[in-house]
């Protein structure tokens, strides 16, 4: 059985409700048709039976769950949520309350739907959340922090791409699964965040992916071949972030900082980093900033034709997950698998 059909055999028994946010789009409603059909989750749909038939006339809408938030009776609990949640919190460009009262908050709901997954997730009545087909990470992101938040004693929120080899494999990743972090959420992390990163994603490798991980910290120089300490200090951060990550978690097999081909290759680990247990077999990769990540993760699907899942959420107190707006129907269904799966 493929990786994928495995995700969504689990999500099945796992029995969760996911929310969608974005029943304008599409791609969104026929993924929500088909898991319903397969019975990979339950879905709320956040839209009106009007929008979903003009994108997607041929979707089978029949036992997923729209939600209209204008005639929704759960609107007035979902804005008073808001309003307890972002009590005290001054807009910074007019200085005044974001939510001057419950009516003000309401107001504001009924216009993000994006917003209005994620309270109806806070408030318990979905399991999971997943957005972003047409929204901006940071508008699919901003809810989760503003109302979701943190998990207890997680300072980093942080995401990764489950990538899975074609059909055919890989002669470099025996599993055909390997994870790249953090390609979505955080810009430029320093070594600190960089070794949360590091140590969250190889729990998602775990615990989601089923993949025992092996976690590299990518450079372009391996055991300081090259050097920038003039310039942008990536390598002492990365040489750092390692450090710091193994002594946060010792048995994790992680090391750094390689160049990808030392970390992926082994006759090239061994030629560039000898002794080194992580060197050519890493199937954990930990970029130095989004530019990397974003970069490698997109070249890695569209030009080595690996499928992208994600990018999965890493740190919220409920599961709550960005898609790509490049994303197909089959990534959104993915998704909502991992996110039953976080529950």
């Amino acid at each position: 059985m493929d990786f994928v059909s495995e995700l969504k055999n689990k999500a099945k028994a796992s029995g969760k409700t996911i929310v969608l946010c974005e029943g304008e789009d599409k791609r969104v409603v026929e993924a929500a048709s088909k898991i319903v059909k397969e019975g990979i989750a339950k879905i709320i749909l956040i839209g009106t039976e009007e929008e979903a038939k003009k994108v997607a006339p041929d979707a089978d809408l029949s036992g997923v769950t729209l939600v209209n938030p204008e005639t929704d009776p759960n609107a007035d609990k979902y804005a008073e949520l808001l309003f307890k949640a972002r009590e005290g919190k001054i807009n910074k460009k007019t200085g005044a309350p974001e939510y001057a009262d419950v009516a003000a908050a309401k107001a504001y709901i009924l216009k993000d739907r994006t917003m209005y997954g994620a309270l109806i997730l806070k408030a318990g009545d979905a399991d999971g959340f997943v957005s972003g087909a047409c929204h901006s990470t940071a508008n699919t992101l901003r809810p989760g922090l503003q109302v979701i938040k943190t998990a207890p004693g997680i300072k980093t929120v942080s995401s990764c791409f489950i990538m899975v080899a074609p059909e055919g494999g890989n002669k470099y990743v025996p599993e055909g699964i390997s994870l790249f972090a953090d390609c979505a959420i955080n810009i430029e992390p320093s070594a600190e965040e960089l070794s949360d990163i590091a140590i969250a994603t190889a729990d998602t490798a775990k615990k989601i992916a089923g993949i025992e991980p092996r976690v590299a910290l990518l450079s372009f120089s391996t055991k300081g071949s090259g050097n920038d300490d003039k310039f942008f200090k990536s390598v002492p951060k990365m040489q750092e972030a390692a450090a710091i990550a193994k002594e946060k978690a010792p048995d994790l097999a992680l090391d750094g900082e390689f160049q990808f081909d030392a970390a992926v290759a082994p006759e090239v680990g061994e030629l560039k980093a000898p002794g080194s247990k992580v060197a050519g077999h890493a199937n954990v990769f930990v970029f130095p900033n989004i530019n990397a990540g974003n970069i490698g993760y997109k070249i890695c699907q569209r030009m080595g034709g690996w499928m992208a899942i994600g990018p999965v959420c890493q740190g919220f107190a409920k599961p709550l997950n960005d898609l790509s707006r490049g994303c197909n129907v089959e990534d959104i269904v993915a998704t909502v698998a991992v996110t039953a799966l976080q529950a």
